[in-house]
């Protein structure tokens, strides 16, 4: 294992205190338990937006805590759901009195943990509301999860949500605009090289030289298929394809009904992308992917998606959901409107993403 580390142990914690030092007017970092927040936190009058998960997924989720996005991220180990102490100690710092929307990747451990975070923080009078992201077209259900992954969409959601925030949607509003985009998002990525975790030291799943692996999880989990090397386009093709041509997907997720006080099964349905439909589209590298191959693949999805009868009217290339230093992309279409173009458009300051 060749890695620019100290100790192993110290990899979370010396990467945030670097991500502080070299951000200190967007961010600021606290230790035991670990969050980044964004300086200016609480900002009165606000519904504060959280979102966390493993590390190794740099620069998601705290590289986009800021003015426009996140007010806080939850950082747990590598590759490992952060604890629920530390989503409740975020909260309190953020929160202005607005309510708090937490933004949860679908994996067992973030659903579970944000859960628990979330009843203590009611506990404390606290209004949190959790909208889940899963995505990823790639399988129905996988390692760490029940029903779909979430992947790419979770950035888009991030941005979004976070635009509406600072513009002055009440929780509920967001809660709302959170679940359509999620619903309206569809990913896929593949793996050409696997990654290797600091603790372990050796790659967390094996690839022969000639193969790649079709449909995988950011955290390396099995896809749809392992097949041979081909070229770029057949595999953007391939990513594309199963995205555009997915059909309904229906399922019930728990959310939190303010008016019950308690959760509830709710009844969700992402429907099919539609010839027409304005969509942004998102090419992300996974860690080891140079941005010259990304706009390879930014090349044939346009191709693609003009085939299909999909106008790609924003876009967004390179390296936002990585897998340490795994080789390979992912592809998310969001199937938008012209709310969410505004407040994609709308400002953002982050160490990650800034325009406006």
């Amino acid at each position: 294992m060749k890695k620019l580390i100290n100790q192993p142990d110290d990899f979370v914690r010396e990467s945030l205190e670097g991500m502080a030092a070299a951000h200190p007017d967007l961010i600021k970092v606290n230790f035991e338990p670990t969050f980044v927040y964004r300086t200016d936190a609480p900002v009165k009058g606000k519904v504060a937006v959280i979102s966390g998960g493993g590390s190794g997924h740099e620069p998601m989720h705290a590289g986009f805590v800021g003015m426009g996005m996140l007010d806080a991220a939850v950082p747990g180990e590598v590759f490992t759901s952060p604890t629920p102490d530390q989503m409740l100690a975020a909260a309190k710092q953020v929160d202005a009195g607005a309510g708090i929307l937490n933004i949860v990747k679908n994996y067992s451990g973030d659903v579970m943990n944000f859960e628990m975070a979330t009843e203590l923080a009611r506990s404390e009078d606290m209004r949190v509301l959790n909208i889940l992201i899963d995505d990823d077209v790639a399988v129905k259900d996988s390692l760490y999860t029940q029903g779909r992954r979430g992947v790419g969409t979770t950035v888009l959601a991030e941005k979004i949500c976070g635009a509406a925030a600072e513009q002055g949607y009440d929780l509920q509003q967001i809660a709302d605009l959170c679940v359509r985009v999620n619903c309206n998002g569809r990913s896929m990525g593949m793996a050409l090289t696997s990654c290797t975790l600091p603790a372990k030291g050796s790659p967390t799943f094996e690839l022969g030289d000639t193969e790649i692996e079709m449909g995988c999880g950011i955290h390396g989990e099995p896809g749809r298929q392992r097949m041979s090397i081909a070229p770029v386009d057949e595999i953007t093709e391939t990513l594309a394809l199963g995205i555009i041509e997915d059909s309904a997907y229906s399922r019930t997720v728990r959310q939190w009904d303010e008016s019950q006080g308690d959760w509830v099964d709710v009844e969700l349905t992402d429907l099919p992308l539609e010839s027409g439909s304005n969509v942004l589209a998102f090419v992300n590298g996974m860690g080891g992917t140079p941005l010259s191959e990304l706009y390879i693949v930014y090349r044939k999805l346009a191709q693609v998606c003009e085939g299909k009868g999909l106008k790609i009217v924003r876009n967004l290339i390179g390296s936002y959901i990585t897998s340490l230093e795994m080789q390979g992309c992912s592809i998310t279409l969001l199937k938008v409107d012209d709310e969410m173009v505004k407040l994609w458009d709308a400002p953002v300051k982050t160490a990650a993403l800034k325009w406006g």
